[in-house]
Order: C-alpha cells, then structure tokens, then sequence
C-alpha cells in the first residue's frame, strides 16, 4: 500500500484517455443518420407552377416528373421520352410501393403531354396519380 501511495505522488502511473471507443461512437452515429435521413428526389428541371386554392402538401414519399412548357419530360435530373416513363415509374415503386406520383408540370405546358405522362404512372401501376400546384400568394 505504501509503494502505491509513493508511485501515485510521483506521478509515474499517470491516468490515460482511450480514445478508440469515442471514434466508433461518433461512427455509429454517423452512419446512423445517414442511414435515417430522407433525401429529396426532385424531378430536375425548374417549371412555373399553376395556382391552385385547393393545393395539399404531400406528407408521404413521392415520385417527381417534370413536364416543362415545350413538352420535354425529366425524372430523376434526366431528361426522358414519355414512352420510358411507365418503366421508371414501376422501378421506383418497386423500391417504395406506398409512394405516390406527382407530375410537376409547367402552367404553359401542352395538356396532352401531361395526360400521357399521367396515364403512364397509372399503368405502372401508381396508386396515386397527382398533379403539382402552388397556393396562391395570399393563403
């Protein structure tokens, strides 16, 4: 007990800090979060939205299709021909069957245009078919 005591006021054992523990923590919680988080799938070009009062924010995972004004259709950043669309739409929902599609399509775009695209979604087997709309400014 006395060589203890000695060694101890000496300063020869002195206390250390492991720090292998604290690094596979701050990796578990890493991966944690990256693993947890929801990323956003935007359809990859910009358009200019109709203005709808009855417009409903989407709380569930949703597949994204543009339709710009000159007709042009982009999934994923890419742009796609309307005919590939049924087959994208069955992959994504393969990946989440509960997921719903919204066609984001611009205020000047061709009605036809968005009426094939939507059709698409549907015999790809999309429950839920819907069309983008922002409210108005004052809502």
């Amino acid at each position: 007990m006395l060589t203890r005591r000695r060694s101890l006021r000496s300063g020869v054992s002195r206390p250390e800090v492991n720090m292998g523990p604290l690094v596979d923590m701050v990796f578990l919680l890493l991966i944690f979060f990256v693993v947890t988080t929801s990323f956003v799938k935007e359809s990859g070009v910009d358009v200019q939205r109709s203005v709808a009062a009855t417009a409903e924010t989407k709380e569930r995972g949703t597949i994204l299709i543009g339709v710009t004004a000159t007709g042009e259709v982009w999934f994923d950043r890419q742009k796609i021909d309307v005919r590939s669309v049924r087959s994208l739409v069955e992959r994504a929902l393969a990946e989440d069957p509960d997921a719903g599609v919204v066609v984001v399509a611009d205020k000047k775009s061709e009605t036809g245009q968005v009426v094939r695209v939507m059709d698409q979604c549907r015999l790809a087997g999309a429950a839920s078919v819907s069309l983008a709309a922002r409210r108005p400014e004052g809502e």
